[in-house]
């Protein structure tokens, strides 16, 4: 799943790219990933493309009104995408002009005419399980999910962080991937910040100490920038190949841990995992599948 540093990217990749361009057409060809219908998305063509940001791990499009549009023009239309697990955007300087057929078998779910005949982006999403959404509204706040999103990891204050986790009774591994309670940090990259600030991922949230809220949040603050940096400038197409060179433990069941070298070990669930190194997190023990609920000595 793309998470924050790859939101990033892709964020400011396209804006370097698209900002100031009118958008030409939008052909959908899944209406399902469509969230909204008013405004229809039929209301982004002749627009000009202000921005491309990131809001937690969502991508944002801001639209203001073209040169041929009237004086009843919405002043601004934004474009949000959530990439979810399978979802990626595709940037081209030679998409085709035949529209992607509806309901068809192919990973396109949406694509953006922007700029030159060609030019623009696809959005993607591969496997069964289809949760890619896309909506098109008049201010962010119109969108649910991030209406109720928490606050951005890496805007947040140490003190701010460290109340959060003091009223938090979970995992501080679920307290880090849970969108409502800090907006950014997925699976991925809650592995990477755990096993950097040697902390178990079945730690309680409110037990940490004040020294690990510090440790914690600075490896926040260290990994995410890092991984950003090292994504920065990147083609898209590159993003998911660069951020697996720069993962240490996650999706690296089995491996030697590159600090300690113990084998890492993984927690599966019925559709997602996590990984952790047991001498570097765990105090040497080995953690039992959830589906176990108990600890292997």
């Amino acid at each position: 799943m793309p998470e924050l540093p790859e939101v990033a990217a892709i964020a400011d990749y396209v804006d370097g790219r698209a900002a100031g361009l009118p958008i030409r057409r939008v052909d959908v060809a899944s209406l399902a990933v469509l969230k909204t219908a008013d405004p229809p998305y039929s209301a982004l063509a002749g627009r000009i493309v202000e921005s491309v940001s990131r809001i937690g791990k969502y991508l944002v499009m801001r639209t203001l009104p073209g040169p041929d549009d009237d004086a009843a023009a919405e002043p601004l239309v934004v474009l949000v995408i959530h990439l979810s697990r399978a979802g990626w955007l595709r940037w081209s300087d030679q998409l085709s002009q035949t529209p992607p057929r509806p309901g068809g078998k192919g990973p396109i779910a949406l694509r953006v005419h922007c700029g030159l005949p060609g030019e623009g982006f696809d959005v993607t999403e591969a496997g069964t399980q289809k949760r890619l959404a896309v909506w098109i509204v008049r201010d962010v706040g119109e969108v649910e999910r991030i209406a109720t999103l928490g606050p951005d990891v890496l805007a947040m204050g140490r003190d701010e962080f460290g109340a959060i986790l003091a009223g938090s009774s979970g995992r501080i591994k679920n307290v880090l991937t849970d969108q409502r309670t800090v907006a950014g940090v997925g699976n991925a990259y809650s592995d990477e910040i755990l096993h950097t600030a040697k902390l178990s991922p079945f730690a309680s949230a409110k037990t940490l100490d004040d020294a690990q809220v510090d440790i914690l949040y600075d490896t926040i603050r260290s990994v995410l920038t890092d991984a950003i940096s090292r994504l920065e400038g990147q083609e898209v197409a590159r993003l998911k190949s660069e951020k697996r060179t720069g993962l240490r433990v996650h999706a690296r069941t089995g491996l030697p841990c590159p600090v300690c070298g113990d084998t890492i070990r993984e927690v599966a669930f019925t559709d997602r995992s996590f990984q952790y190194c047991p001498t570097c997190q765990t105090g040497g023990k080995v953690l039992a599948d959830r589906r176990m609920s108990r600890l292997l000595k």
